[in-house]
């Protein structure tokens, strides 16, 4: 009925099969129907039941009319805050069109009684179209609600399932259910995952430390973009989960160490990455100005350890980097890498820039999440010069807002740090993490990161490019020199790849250079106008070949 290819009965799983049913959404197990036109990510199975409910019912809910069959809720209003909407139901609805009612499966196939481990006793449905507050997410419901007599509780049928303790990474402890309603128990706070106020007079998860006030909304801290559904058992120990501190994360051996007044330091140490010894530098400039750290590719600067035989440095903080972290950019624990695809460079995903050196991966099936280390130094909340009278915020819920810095709208699953003192203020991660300084080969200072421009509207040119300039968009500036620059004049298309890097490009046929044109600056083969700053180029001799990325 729903489906546009036929459907094959399938007797037994035997996990040929990884997609949930479409129909009910939960995991496939026993008999079912698969389509077998239909692939990644559009796969569609039912299993046997949810292919074979009728059409149209009568149920409780609506007592007018009967309810009708759909493969999905009807189109809703956006921002739509009824439960469907909320618990982004994505399955077949069983609808009434004249009442405006929609009834899931999940709620279609309730039994009368529920028990759960996460609650001492029974739960009780309450069939009808009944309005309701959740006691323990706090947001409305328009029918059957469970009922705990003992309790004097009413939840939806999806909150009775809400786990009592669970790690997220946007907190470094465990984080517990708390549901106790005594009256003037616990203040109320401020969310930590939407930055809102938290009533605690309905449920909400809370950190049990005794020097943490962390605490988030019920819904917030299980989204699916914050908590990936693993449940901590009862009297877990935190300490046996520890990832970050331990010995056994470092990729480093230490060779040779130094006392420095209290402290001792390695000052000799073998790295993962790397074949040979690297020796520590506290103080002074490396022999090469333009050196980068292999970690984070930013310029060297001490202290840092280098290798005497290879031109392979790295900052201190990246050669001590853990083999694992959390990040509260994603959900699943995230592991150290210095590998890229085979063209020798990845794109972020939080910045959305391409880059080289070293990276933090998901390794979850089905998870291609992947971020550099300049955004991985970044933490749930952000001071920013461009908004300095309020902090930032980091939030995941930002589809169609914009970015106050470049205007790009952002999509789903795109992070930014926002204000929440209704400033309309978002900055995504790749305007965040713009460096605040720039040099310009013209110019005897460092350019600034400027955030408005009041000069008159002639003077709006990059004295790079010699281009016109937004009046509202960022720009690199120096006041003692009066020059302006764009922010891709200034830092260049490729900021985050290593000068003298290699990799390739399946429209040229050699490897292409990362290299840095300063005076002798070739046109781009792609778009003609000159190559300032960071290029890409082909060494070998019969080629004359220099690109933007942009270009290729």
């Amino acid at each position: 009925f729903f489906a546009p290819h036929p459907l094959f009965f399938i007797e037994n799983h035997n996990n040929e099969v990884y997609s949930d049913c479409s129909g009910c959404q939960k995991p496939i197990s026993g008999q079912f129907y698969h389509c077998s036109d239909c692939s990644y990510p559009t796969c569609f199975n039912l299993h046997k039941e949810c292919a074979e409910l009728p059409l149209e019912i009568n149920h409780p809910c609506d007592r007018k009319h009967p309810l009708t069959l759909l493969p999905q809720s009807p189109t809703h209003p956006e921002k739509c805050c009824c439960y469907l909407c909320r618990i982004q139901w994505k399955g077949f609805v069983y609808s009434c069109s004249l009442c405006n009612f929609d009834l899931s499966l999940d709620d279609f196939f309730s039994p009368p009684t529920i028990t759960v481990a996460s609650h001492e006793h029974p739960w009780m449905l309450v069939s009808g179209k009944i309005s309701f507050v959740c006691d323990f997410c706090g947001t409305d419901g328009d029918h059957s609600p469970f009922n705990c007599a003992t309790c004097q509780l009413l939840v939806h049928k999806n909150c009775i399932s809400l786990p009592r303790h669970i790690m997220i990474t946007r907190h470094r402890h465990m984080i517990s259910l708390s549901y106790s309603f005594r009256q003037n128990q616990v203040e109320d706070g401020m969310c930590r995952v939407c930055y809102l106020k938290v009533d605690t007079s309905y449920g909400s998860y809370r950190c049990s430390a005794s020097d943490c006030n962390y605490i988030a909304h019920t819904l917030c801290a299980t989204d699916k973009a914050i908590w990936d559904g693993t449940i901590m058992p009862k009297g877990y120990d935190e300490r046996s989960g520890e990832v970050v501190h331990g010995p056994w994360n470092l990729i480093t051996d230490v060779v040779e160490q130094i006392s420095i007044g209290e402290p001792v330091v390695a000052s000799e140490i073998k790295h993962s990455y790397h074949d040979h010894n690297l020796r520590l530098t506290f103080s002074g400039k490396n022999k090469d100005d333009d050196s980068q750290c292999d970690g984070c590719t930013r310029p060297i600067s001490t202290p840092f350890y280098g290798c005497e035989q290879c031109k392979f440095f790295l900052h201190k903080d990246c050669a001590e980097l853990p083999k694992q972290m959390p990040h509260p950019f994603h959900k699943h624990l995230l592991t150290l890498s210095n590998r890229h695809n085979e063209d020798g460079y990845s794109r972020c995903s939080a910045c959305d820039r391409w880059y080289q050196g070293f990276q933090y991966r998901c390794y979850k099936r089905d998870c291609r999440f992947e971020i550099d280390i300049q955004c991985m130094l970044l933490s749930n909340t952000l001071k920013h010069a461009s908004h300095d009278e309020h902090s930032l915020f980091l939030d995941h819920n930002n589809q169609g807002t914009s970015c106050s810095a470049c205007f790009r709208t952002l999509n789903l699953g795109d992070v930014a740090y926002r204000c929440m003192k209704r400033c309309d203020f978002s900055l995504d991660v790749g305007c965040a993490t713009l460096p605040l300084t720039a040099w310009y080969k013209y110019d005897r200072h460092l350019l600034t990161l400027t955030y408005s421009d009041d000069s008159e509207p002639s003077q709006h040119y990059c004295d790079l490019c010699e281009k016109e300039r937004e009046p509202n968009s960022w720009f690199y500036y120096c006041d003692g020199c009066d020059n302006s620059l764009h922010l891709n004049c200034a830092i260049g298309d490729l900021p985050y790849m290593k000068l003298g890097n290699e990799f390739k490009y399946y429209s040229h046929k050699h490897p292409l250079t990362v290299v840095k044109n300063i005076w002798n600056c070739p046109p781009c083969k792609g778009c003609r106008e000159v190559c300032n700053g960071q290029a890409l180029e082909c060494k070998e001799s019969e080629c004359n070949f220099t690109v933007h990325l942009g270009c290729l």
